[in-house]
């Protein structure tokens, strides 16, 4: 049986108008593409298929929460997901999905699969770097956080008491700024 059955829609019997789909998206469906970067997903996808009499356009309307682990302190939280993607389907001699936004299918296709357009729209919608909330506005007390803040450059500056330069070398410096 083939793992992504429900996301097969068959546009062959459909009447010319729009259509539209929901599916419910968790961490399952990112475990038969083997992608581990999620804890938890729950996003609902609604795809809205509007047939026309030579090409087929689709909308995918993304919307919910990924648990990720933020990239500075991989505390885990939950990344809000609000993303659309378009695809128009034509119909050719072969098969040539090279453009993102055009999918050409041979004229015997009767069905389009849909899951590998949701797998990129969701993992593409994310940033690519990932940040707490509570790291952006100051308020996740963490120890790595910590670490970090002992660790900054800048406290070092402080920590260390500045030594007096040689003063042969100052001498030297009077040479390069007496021109």
């Amino acid at each position: 049986m083939k793992p992504f059955k429900e996301f097969d829609i068959q546009f062959i019997g459909l009447k010319i108008g729009k259509h539209d789909y929901k599916f419910g998206i968790n961490y399952k469906f990112f475990e038969h593409f083997e992608y581990k970067e999620f804890n938890d997903v729950n996003v609902k996808i609604v795809l809205s298929l509007v047939k026309k009499s030579t090409f087929l356009e689709l909308n995918f309307e993304a919307s919910g929460t990924i648990n990720v682990n933020c990239d500075l302190t991989n505390e885990s939280y939950d990344e809000l997901l609000e993303a659309s993607f378009d695809l128009v389907v034509n119909f050719g001699d072969e098969y040539n999905d090279e453009n993102e936004q055009i999918l050409i299918l041979p004229h015997a296709e009767y069905e389009i699969n849909v899951a590998h357009y949701i797998y990129e729209l969701i993992v593409l919608s994310l940033p690519q770097k990932r940040v707490h909330p509570g790291v952006k506005d100051g308020t996740l007390d963490s120890d790595i956080l910590k670490k970090l803040e002992d660790l900054s450059p800048k406290s070092l500056e402080d920590n260390t008491t500045k030594k007096d330069t040689d003063p042969r070398w100052d001498s030297l410096k009077k040479l390069i700024t007496d021109k």
